[in-house]
């Protein structure tokens, strides 16, 4: 199959964890389509571990747990295609899933012949509870030959947490997109550090094999599976998101939809943010400016010292001659993030300037020359879109 721009879903892993249900997978699948989900792209309903029974049985074949499932996986998907969505499931390349439930080492090509008989198009495939004397590459490369054996198109969503630098070997391999970091928690922390440890590798991200940086925990707030630690703020989800749009990440969601508050759900949904992320070229930023920020106001003692290596800028050739540029602030205080245009290929001596606008917002925020110091909040961002025009 052919991915040109990054997959956009729902996993039921971040929230739910093994709370999983035919009927919690057909609402999510039936809330999605009445608020405009699907339309806004996000085509994937991805079932996470904990789905089957804890054996095998006699012929060697996985088995959904009927308590949960009690009208199978082929059921399940074909309700989840009739609403226009892609289904997706879950495998691991050890012995046993993270959950402890039976994986797919030395079952590729008959759990591959399952999933696809079950109308299966998308395959998470972790790396737990692996052989110590077994060669991870070489497992990624047989579930990849199985999957495309059974002559059905199914995304391969590789997830071995950036070991032995995936960045490099995976799209040899057939794969979609790779798991290139440790699991997301519900915190700041957490996704501000994950996104910002790929800034060097997002080189080597594009079509048909994305640099996936996990599923989103927007619209969380604290409660789920991977609330760990202190919630996220609203200002710190439109960080997260913009993060994962301006580096063209995949954009999998992982909060409860159906109870998704208004700000977090206009936010996933937000039309300006999704084109950066799903724009036709697949460009990757560049990060014009990562280091010392301005801080602002007298209410902030010790100055700009206090809080080194704060800041971000992110610039991103869009098609149609346009361009996104993201202003990061990772520092528990507001200031100033720059952007040095000569930074990004345009001097003050080339007698153009660049006409802004608010990605979130569409509203007009004139032209500029040469350079843009933006005022960020803490632990916040603006993302805005510009042309190139004559100064």
């Amino acid at each position: 199959m052919l991915l040109t721009t990054p997959p956009m879903g729902w996993n039921s892993w971040n929230t739910f964890g093994t709370n999983i249900s035919d009927e919690l997978i057909r609402e999510t699948a039936r809330i999605m389509k009445e608020k405009g989900y699907l339309e806004a792209g996000y085509q994937y309903i991805v079932i996470d571990d904990c789905w089957s029974l804890r054996e095998r049985d006699e012929r060697g074949y996985l088995v959904p747990d009927p308590a949960k499932f009690p009208h199978g996986m082929k059921a399940l998907a074909d309700y989840v295609h009739s609403l226009g969505f892609k289904f997706g499931m879950y495998s691991c390349a050890g012995v046993q899933t993270c959950g402890g439930y039976p994986a797919s080492y030395d079952h590729e090509f008959q759990d591959a012949a399952t999933f696809a008989e079950w109308g299966v198009d998308y395959l998470k495939y972790d790396f737990c509870n692996f052989p110590a004397n077994a060669d991870g590459q070489n497992r990624y490369a047989i579930m990849s030959m199985a999957l495309k054996s059974t002559g059905r198109d199914i995304l391969f969503a590789a997830c071995n947490w950036g070991t032995n630098e995936p960045w490099k070997w995976m799209k040899s391999l057939g794969v979609h997109m790779y798991r290139s970091t440790g699991d997301i928690q519900d915190n700041f922390k957490s996704f501000s550090s994950i996104a910002r440890s790929q800034l060097p590798n997002f080189c080597m991200s594009g079509a048909n094999c994305f640099n996936d940086i996990d599923m989103l925990t927007v619209g969380m707030y604290g409660k789920g599976n991977v609330a760990l630690g202190e919630a996220c703020t609203d200002q710190e989800y439109q960080t997260q998101f913009a993060l994962w749009c301006m580096l063209g990440a995949p954009l999998m969601l992982g909060a409860d939809v159906r109870a998704m508050p208004d700000f977090a759900e206009k936010l996933v949904l937000n039309p300006g943010l999704l084109a950066i992320d799903q724009d036709a070229e697949g460009r990757v930023p560049q990060a014009v400016y990562q280091g010392r920020m301005i801080y602002n106001g007298p209410d902030v003692p010790g100055g700009w010292e206090e809080y080194p290596d704060t800041g971000l800028t992110l610039f991103k050739h869009l098609s149609g001659h346009r361009f996104a540029v993201g202003f990061f602030n990772f520092a528990p205080k507001p200031g100033q993030v720059p952007f040095i245009f000569a930074d990004a290929g345009l001097p003050a001596t080339s007698g153009f300037a660049l006409h802004f606008r608010d990605a979130l917002t569409g509203e007009d925020l004139g032209m500029r020359r040469d350079y843009l110091n933006m005022t960020v909040p803490a632990h916040g961002c603006r993302v805005l879109t510009c042309t190139i025009e004559k100064a």
